[in-house]
């Protein structure tokens, strides 16, 4: 699901803010709301877009997370020719708060 930056900005505080790395210097976000995972957008409907983590956060400044992350998925294991694992292989690194890189 996708929801606006702006419309986001309106809430008073979310369980968790993920900026996904997507490939080598791109990188997305989302938010958790009530269990499910919103994609942040811009007014337009495009996906909200960042060649690096620092300016990614910068735009979500006025989101306020208990949480921030950076989560990468990994195709690791399907490269060197591993069995496929049931579930995901994805990696979360907590971020810490916002106030440090502003």
């Amino acid at each position: 699901m996708n929801t606006k930056l702006s419309s986001l900005e309106q809430f008073a505080q979310f369980d968790k803010l993920i900026i996904h790395s997507l490939e080598m210097s791109l990188y997305q976000a989302s938010v958790m709301i009530d269990g499910h995972e919103h994609y942040i957008t811009e007014e337009n409907g495009q996906l909200i877009r960042s060649h690096n983590v620092v300016d990614m956060r910068r735009l979500c400044h006025n989101i306020d997370a208990k949480e921030v992350v950076l989560r990468q998925d990994s195709a690791y294991d399907e490269m060197i020719g591993s069995p496929i694992k049931v579930g995901e292989n994805t990696l979360e690194v907590p971020l810490g708060s916002f106030r440090s890189v502003l």
